[in-house]
């Protein structure tokens, strides 16, 4: 049994997946990064990533600078 069974998933293309909708990002943008830091950080350093990633995309759309035109 995989480490992503255990965690209730098919195999690790159905957790990336699963990341990507529950952080609201691009699949790629996951399988991507995913790739990178590769499968020991899947449940630690890709996540932390990518929450930092969704929160900076979300801070940086809602920011006042960009509102007023000034960023």
């Amino acid at each position: 049994m995989s480490v992503y069974t255990q965690q209730g998933y098919k195999d690790r293309d159905d957790y990336l997946k699963s990341l990507a909708g529950d952080l609201g990002l691009p699949k790629s943008l996951v399988f991507d990064a995913a790739y990178l830091l590769g499968e020991n950080e899947d449940f630690d350093g890709l996540v932390t990533t990518l929450e930092d990633y969704a929160m900076m995309k979300k801070l940086d759309r809602f920011s006042p600078l960009k509102s007023e035109g000034l960023a």
